[in-house]
């Protein structure tokens, strides 16, 4: 299959150029009317898929729900906001709710789906702070223990990728080494961890910080907290959830221009909510949430933020013409720099020969047009 466009992302700019696509994957890169094409999008954008690597579900599924067909019917809708691939996210909750949930992922995955790839599972909590937890059920909050989290990466089949976590609360950082060892991102997040415990836990292995701004110690500028860790260590990736409402795009524009281009990673925080009207009401570890006017899901004791509906090519929208973040900082934040972090990068996240045929191609007001997914059309 050949498609083209005036304005495909290669080597971080639009150029005129010719995709051929064969068995899943960008077979070759010729000049743009070289051949003739199967689909031609004239001058709409063509960019990487979005990775989105900390979602919890959409359209009434959450992944501690361990539901097989709403796990199913989540990757397959998704593709019409341009996620091509994604991490199910858990919350904290009992072990055994945990130990299900993640063994309705790995099943999934062994047996099938269609749409987005499942590149494995975001493990967010148990193992956090009880005074940044959030929305995350306190009661079920525990100290970490690498028996315990062996036991929910057996019941994962091995595919727990990432994990969010205080690591101040890890004594002598032993989780956090043996998740480094063992291929598991480590993120800093829901945590009280003051400046100095943030580049102790990078020194031990950490190496990404969990929705930035939300959950975590604020920057002062004489205690520098999370936040000041965040923009201070520029080799540490870090979440972001780019919905306005979590952090003001000027708070937005501050990260990402103090973080540059390669660190940022976009993520929409996304509920079972999405897809869902305002007013909606749904349980969400435990606790009560409705979804405002806005898109975003507050807990409806507090009325506290919990999460959001963000799609992720409405993130870019923010991003760029509103946040005013260079556009390739922005796309970056959503494609090569998860992959990156994930370790994915030699088949996701840029559009070049030999990577994976996951393809967004955008309107001019950031709608997706059609999402291809290792090379099928989706939408």
């Amino acid at each position: 299959m050949l498609i083209q466009s005036k304005k495909i992302w290669i080597a971080d700019q639009f150029v005129p150029a010719m995709l051929k696509i064969a068995d899943g994957k960008i077979a070759d890169i010729l000049p743009y009317g070289s051949r003739t094409a199967d689909a031609d999008y004239g001058s709409l954008r063509i960019v990487p898929g979005f990775l989105d690597i900390h979602c919890h579900g959409a359209y009434g599924f959450d992944t501690n729900d361990a539901n097989e067909k709403g796990l199913r019917n989540w990757t397959k809708n998704v593709v019409d906001e341009g996620v091509t691939a994604l991490l199910a996210t858990t919350i904290t909750q009992s072990e055994e709710v945990l130990t299900r949930a993640v063994a309705n992922v790995a099943k999934v995955m062994d047996e099938g789906y269609e749409g987005a790839e499942i590149l494995g599972i975001h493990f967010e909590g148990p193992y956090l702070d009880m005074v940044y937890k959030g929305a995350q059920p306190e009661q079920h909050i525990v100290k970490p223990t690498i028996e315990q989290f062996e036991r929910y990466q057996a019941a994962a089949k091995g595919h727990i990728r990432y994990i969010t976590m205080a690591t101040e609360t890890d004594e002598d950082f032993a989780l956090t080494h043996y998740l480094t060892s063992h291929g598991v991102v480590v993120s800093i997040g829901h945590s009280a961890a003051t400046y100095e415990q943030a580049v102790m836990a990078y020194a031990h292995g950490a190496r990404s910080m969990t929705h930035v701004y939300n959950g975590m110690t604020p920057f002062n500028h004489r205690a520098n907290g999370l936040v000041g860790a965040a923009y201070r260590i520029r080799t540490m990736y870090g979440e972001i959830i780019c919905d306005g409402n979590h952090s003001t795009t000027a708070a937005l524009n501050n990260y990402f221009m103090s973080k540059g281009p390669d660190y940022s990673i976009m993520i929409s925080d996304a509920l079972m909510a999405k897809g869902s009207p305002a007013g909606s009401r749904y349980i969400f570890g435990g606790n009560e949430i409705e979804i405002y006017p806005d898109g975003s899901a507050h807990l409806t004791a507090t009325g506290g933020l919990a999460g959001s509906t963000l799609r992720l090519n409405d993130g870019l929208r923010i991003l760029v013409e509103e946040a005013m973040v260079p556009f390739n900082y922005a796309i970056n934040s959503c494609t090569i720099n998860p992959a990156r972090c994930l370790g994915v990068d030699d088949r996701k996240g840029l559009i070049g020969v030999g990577m994976d045929a996951d393809l967004v191609v955008l309107e001019a007001d950031y709608k997706v047009h059609q999402t291809y997914c290792m090379g099928k059309a989706q939408l």
